[in-house]
């Protein structure tokens, strides 16, 4: 088995600590990298060890990363407070704020040991309350919205010395269902891709580090009723080939409802990196990792090497963390509460987002 191939995997783990058979596990495999959840959240202290820990594990330096963006999708809203969500921000219509949002997020991430924020939404909201999961996540209603504030997290973000990534390539924004749970396929024509939803992608090409690509088909893109994260002419034809990106791509989770009942583990492995993803997310199947990494073995060495090349690329730019104390996360996390005061003033601030049963995974994992 080729020793590096581990490093196209990046993968979530069970819970806030590392047990015996797990590190062990995640030695043999060697992932490049690690995606943290609620479940991996437990105090500053705790995710500041446990990134240590994964840091120590590996022998290249890994990629970690989590979903922090704002509102219900912020994962680290469980040991502080809650930033503003992109709707938010949008709403309150200050470029400011959103620069300030971006600039916080960096630092924060930063002194946990994160490199990668899976951030800025890029999807166009053609409407808030969409069963699609995007509510709340966008930060505009138009191409010039988007662009304009996503681009000011997305600069703040980088500037603060934490790498990010587009996403859901081409866009989840007219799904009718939400991917988590179903396979959403779209009946849109090219010339209004053109101009809304590629029209923001295109925007982005040169300014975000990586690309995750969504569960989900365009009829007018892709003849074939597959996934784009799946897909030869959404990736190397459509982003690297047309559209130019020369970063890396990821594939959403492939833990999700779109995919998993799409066909086999190993078929689905072989087919994202057939398609032009560097990254197979892995977020919740820890037991089969190392299964995943004996399926990449079995590929193409030429798909493999152009992957590898790519996510090495994109390791030589990471940022080391800052580092950690309590009194550092403690003052951060009040500027964020400033920040929450300042969008949403103190009345609405102090109400979180809704915790109950009936939230999206996209809150839950």
């Amino acid at each position: 088995m080729t020793r590096d191939l581990g490093q196209l995997l990046l993968v979530g783990i069970p819970g806030p600590s590392l047990d015996a058979d797990t590190a062990s596990m995640l030695r043999r495999v060697q992932p490049g990298g690690f995606i943290l959840f609620g479940r991996n959240i437990a105090s500053p202290e705790q995710v500041r060890r446990l990134i240590d820990d994964l840091r120590d594990l590996s022998t290249v330096e890994p990629v970690i990363t989590i979903d922090q963006e704002g509102g219900r999708v912020s994962r680290l809203r469980l040991i502080g407070e809650e930033p503003p969500n992109a709707q938010q921000l949008r709403d309150k219509g200050d470029a400011a704020l959103v620069r300030r949002h971006g600039d916080l997020t960096a630092r924060l991430l930063r002194l946990f040991g994160f490199n990668l924020d899976l951030c800025p939404v890029l999807d166009i909201s053609f409407d808030d309350e969409a069963a699609n999961s995007l509510r709340g996540r966008c930060y505009g209603r138009s191409v010039a919205e988007v662009v304009a504030l996503a681009g000011e997290f997305n600069d703040a973000l980088r500037r603060g010395g934490i790498l990010s990534c587009g996403k859901h390539f081409p866009g989840y924004s007219m799904a009718g269902e939400d991917p988590h749970y179903g396979f959403p396929s779209v009946v849109r024509s090219r010339a209004d891709l053109e101009a809304h939803e590629l029209a923001v992608f295109r925007h982005f090409v040169p300014l975000v580090d990586s690309m995750m690509v969504g569960h989900v088909h365009y009829a007018a893109l892709e003849g074939d009723v597959r996934p784009a994260s799946l897909s030869p002419a959404m990736i190397t034809g459509l982003l690297r080939g047309e559209l130019g990106f020369r970063g890396l791509v990821m594939t959403d989770d492939l833990d999700m409802g779109a995919i998993l009942n799409a066909g086999s583990f190993d078929d689905t492995l072989g087919l994202a990196l057939a398609a032009g993803n560097d990254l197979l997310m892995i977020c919740h199947r820890v037991e089969l990792l190392e299964r995943a990494r004996s399926v990449l073995d079995t590929q193409p060495r030429p798909l493999l090497d152009a992957a590898l090349e790519r996510v090495g690329g994109f390791k030589a730019k990471m940022q080391p963390p800052a580092d950690f104390s309590r009194s550092a996360f403690d003052a951060i996390n009040r500027e964020i509460w400033d920040l929450r005061v300042a969008v949403l003033g103190e009345e609405r601030a102090r109400q979180r987002s809704v915790e109950d049963g009936s939230r999206s995974p996209v809150e839950r994992y």
